[in-house]
């Protein structure tokens, strides 16, 4: 019956909506779609945006309840501030000077001491914390390090807790790497985006390529914390010859991990604007992107690097990127900062992204929410569902188990993508190829729309 319900829907849709959903049949899986979809983790589905008071109430009931905290969670602080805005880049919010930055810090520390013996988040261990931004690195030695002891005071960190803080290379110097390291930081994330001077520059990174490795070369020689590097592939003036040269670069450094990320590129944001002006050549199209994933994979597994999830490689033991598989697993999140997202207790919140108005909720004891909905059960489904594909394949018998019979009719889906490359169907799994590496999140957002679709029709019959 539920393999029946799927094929209705597919029967139903137009050619343009089953290309959308199925893909073409070409002769390269890797053309299968036109575009990836993009996909913000936790804040995917729920109901209705919740009114300011209402989410208030909320926020506040469900840390003064007590959580039944067996899973991993996560923090992530946000830091609204960079030094000058990246042409890629769609986060940005404040340009950094430190007496604003020693006014935020004033509030962020306050909005961490507020929650220090609130019963849900002491309930528990924090796992991993992730300072993210804008710029975390731009934070002057004396205000991380106050922020860090704060942290280190206020949220129950596991004994393995991964802390990581976004960097950039140009923030590399000894008395704010000291800093970092003395406060705990053990994991370092370097938006390095491209080693070729000429790529770098042109989007906004300062340091050239000889500073660069220099940099890494001696934030490494520490040894106080796993150092990852984050490579764009698709900037403008990039090639698929020197992107791989950024990997050929990364091999012989002494680093621990790296990030590879596909290009996004955000309507009227300044990257399309300065390609539309002329100041800068076009992005790789979405195909050619592809190829550039595609032949990085090769690389890294002709040289043994392992994989620890669809973006994600690592060159030591060291790297755990814990943070990225959790938030992508749909675990709790408890967000701080001017622009942070979490969730806690099936509540999805995003903090205020305005300074002033987030300066003023923090004043008055408020948790500064901008916008909140309560995640519908299929959180957890889609969750599940990404974490398998983040791990390289699809358990659709566990899922039913889980989640009920009717999503049985995803294999007709599934089948269907094998049929184009996008997996290879074994007695138990379908595992990912290449293709449908690239492809995962088009994947798990269509599992994830077409899951719900079989469910709310197996309700709507047993109503």
């Amino acid at each position: 019956m539920s393999k029946e319900a799927m094929r209705k829907i597919l029967e139903s849709m137009t050619e343009e909506e089953y290309l959308a959903a199925v893909g073409q049949k070409t002769a390269d899986p890797l053309d299968v779609f036109a575009e990836r979809r993009a996909v913000r983790p936790g804040m995917d589905g729920g109901a209705p945006i919740m009114p300011p008071p209402r989410a208030q109430g909320l926020w506040q009931e469900k840390m003064a309840e007590q959580a039944d905290a067996k899973d991993k969670r996560a923090a992530y602080i946000h830091i609204p501030f960079c030094s000058h805005i990246c042409l890629y880049c769609g986060f940005f919010q404040n340009y950094t000077n430190e007496a604003a930055e020693t006014l935020y810090l004033d509030h962020l520390i306050k909005e961490l001491e507020s929650d220090k013996d609130k019963p849900y988040l002491a309930s528990g261990m924090v796992n991993t914390v992730f300072f993210g931004g804008g710029t975390p690195s731009a934070l002057s030695p004396a205000n991380i390090t106050r922020l860090l002891r704060t942290v280190r005071n206020c949220l129950p960190l596991a004994n393995d807790c991964e802390i990581t803080l976004e960097a950039r290379i140009n923030d590399l110097t000894g008395d704010k790497m000291d800093a970092w390291f003395e406060g705990g930081v053990n994991r370092v994330s370097i938006g390095v985006q491209s080693f070729d001077t000429a790529v770098r520059q042109s989007v906004g990174r300062l340091d050239p390529q000889e500073e660069c490795i220099k940099k890494l070369t001696d934030i490494s020689a520490r040894n106080q914390a796993s150092i990852i590097i984050d490579i764009i592939y698709g900037l403008p003036g990039q090639t698929a010859g020197s992107f791989l040269r950024d990997l050929e670069i990364i091999d012989r450094l002494p680093i621990d991990g790296m990030d590879l990320y596909q290009l996004s590129v955000f309507k009227d944001g300044p990257l399309v604007k300065a390609i539309g002006a002329g100041s800068l050549p076009p992005a790789a199209k979405t195909s050619e992107q592809a190829r550039m994933f595609a032949g990085a994979v090769k690389w890294l597994d002709e040289r043994a690097y392992f994989r620890l999830s669809s973006c994600h490689w690592a060159k030591s033991s060291r790297e755990r990127s814990m943070y990225n598989f959790l938030v992508k697993s749909g675990v709790e999140i408890f967000p701080y900062g001017s622009g942070a997202g979490g969730n806690i207790g099936g509540m999805s919140v995003m903090l205020q992204r305005d300074l002033k108005k987030y300066c003023e909720a923090v004043g008055k004891g408020q948790k500064p929410i901008m916008v909140s909905f309560l995640r519908e059960e299929s959180g957890g489904l889609s969750g599940d569902m990404l974490r398998q594909l983040e791990s390289g394949h699809f358990n659709l018998r566990e899922i039913t188990e889980k989640y009920g019979g009717a999503l049985a009719g995803l294999e007709l889906l599934l089948d269907l993508w094998a049929e184009r490359g996008l997996f290879d169907k074994g007695p138990v799994l379908y595992r990912l190829s290449v293709a449908g590496q690239f492809w995962i999140k088009n994947i798990n957002q269509l599992l994830t729309e077409y899951a719900e679709a079989l469910r709310g029709g197996e309700k709507t019959q047993s109503g």
